[in-house]
């Protein structure tokens, strides 16, 4: 399976891309094998006074997803996610979707 997070606002492929990462209000983990998606509340990663990057990537690794995209990752997150395998990309898009579709035209640019 391959699976894809995304920060976003809302709830739906229509939603706006939250910029953050750490502080972002939901993630939509996409499936792109049965294009199909669930929502995760990060609340918990949002509220905190610290750690929110390291709690958000912890949260982000359980999904399974070895990808994801956001506006931008502090570097404590980084680190986290790069220690589970996943490759991080930053888009400044408007919506999940154009996200979706800029990660499977190859036009992200990859965090390092």
């Amino acid at each position: 399976m391959s699976k894809v997070v995304i920060t976003t606002t809302g709830e739906t492929l229509d939603a706006p891309m939250d910029p953050r990462f750490g502080r972002a209000a939901r993630f939509l983990v996409y499936d792109l094998d049965s294009k199909s998606f669930e929502v995760i509340d990060n609340s918990e990663s949002l509220g905190a006074a610290h750690g929110a990057g390291i709690s958000a990537a912890q949260s982000v690794a359980k999904t399974g997803a070895k990808v994801l995209i956001s506006g931008n990752v502090g570097p404590k997150a980084a680190e986290v996610l790069a220690a589970g395998g996943i490759e991080m990309y930053s888009f400044n898009g408007a919506t999940v979707a154009e996200a979706l579709e800029a990660y499977r035209q190859g036009k992200l640019t990859k965090i390092k």
